[in-house]
């Protein structure tokens, strides 16, 4: 029995193509080297949650990647690109965002996250109150996950490094986490909360490994607003010259009934620059959002 569990085994590793070995350069300090300017344009198309026509498959064949670039779902350049998209330089082939459980489905949610995403805020004329609005359209947040995944464009990552610290910057609306990774600090209090969490930072091997908790309860993860209690951990791994490897798990009892974890290549582009995002400035639509619902609301019939 045991003979046969071993072949099995060696059987599935031999179907599994190995990942080549890289080894990335090193700061001057001696530790694995993963600054520059990322971006996870490549990962546009590509399902949050995967088709349940897919199964357990990761990845697509070449049908249907020719496909999902016929049907519009990737984004291709065009010669006057008259809308804010950005444009991936290599297609993810990628079935899903979510990886872990292996059929790359969402658990179900528990009572408790089921009516955090009822109450989740969105786009609707009856938002008369800028707190019923999402804290992406009011240019707070749109907390640590979602500001790596793809939107239509600001897609880019910047990572710094310096001894004991690592600083990972978001494009869109801007934000910094600043990670130590020296000898583990304390924690802040329990009682303080933030949007994009209070992160620590740790070397596996080449992997940075940021774990992060005191989270506020308003930011979502694939679709529902998790709680104050979440756990997530990221792993960023560089793979290549221009290459990031991300994985996050998000562990969340109170909005989600198990584990679940997720992954994207971000890939430096050549000439990428992250620009000033001024989302305040100048910016109009959250006070006509409001406007309008108000004279809809006063117009409408009693």
């Amino acid at each position: 029995m045991v003979a046969v569990i071993a072949v099995a085994v060696a059987v599935v590793r031999l179907r599994q193509p190995p990942r080549p070995a890289y080894s990335p350069p090193r700061t001057p300090w001696g530790e694995p080297d993963l600054q520059g300017t990322y971006s996870s344009d490549n990962s546009f198309g590509v399902q949050f949650q995967r088709l349940q026509q897919y199964g357990r498959r990761a990845t697509l064949t070449d049908s249907e990647f020719a496909e999902r670039a016929k049907s519009g779902q990737t984004p291709a350049p065009a010669a006057n690109d008259a809308d804010f998209h950005e444009h991936g330089s290599r297609p993810s082939r990628a079935t899903s965002i979510v990886v872990d459980p292996p059929d790359g489905r969402l658990p179900a949610l528990t009572p408790d996250g089921e009516r955090r995403r009822a109450e989740r805020p969105g786009y609707s004329r009856q938002n008369d109150a800028a707190e019923l609005h999402t804290l992406f359209d009011r240019c707070l947040t749109r907390g640590v996950v979602n500001s790596i995944l793809p939107d239509i464009y600001g897609n880019g990552t910047r990572i710094l490094q310096g001894p004991g610290y690592v600083v990972i910057q978001n494009e869109m609306v801007h934000e910094s986490r600043v990670i130590p990774t020296a000898a583990a600090g304390p924690r802040l209090g329990s009682r303080i909360h933030l949007y994009m969490g209070d992160p620590r930072g740790r070397w596996d091997g080449d992997t940075l490994v940021v774990d992060s908790v005191n989270f506020t309860g308003k930011t979502d993860v694939g679709g529902a607003f998790v709680s104050a209690g979440l756990h997530l951990v990221e792993r960023l791994t560089r793979t290549a010259p221009d290459t990031i490897h991300y994985e996050f798990t998000v562990d969340d009892p109170a909005t989600y009934t198990a584990k679940w974890a997720g992954a994207l290549d971000l890939v430096a582009k050549p000439g990428y620059q992250i620009y000033e995002y001024s989302c305040h400035e100048g910016n109009h639509a959250l006070t006509n959002m409001l406007h309008g619902a108000r004279v809809e609301e006063q117009s409408s019939p009693r």
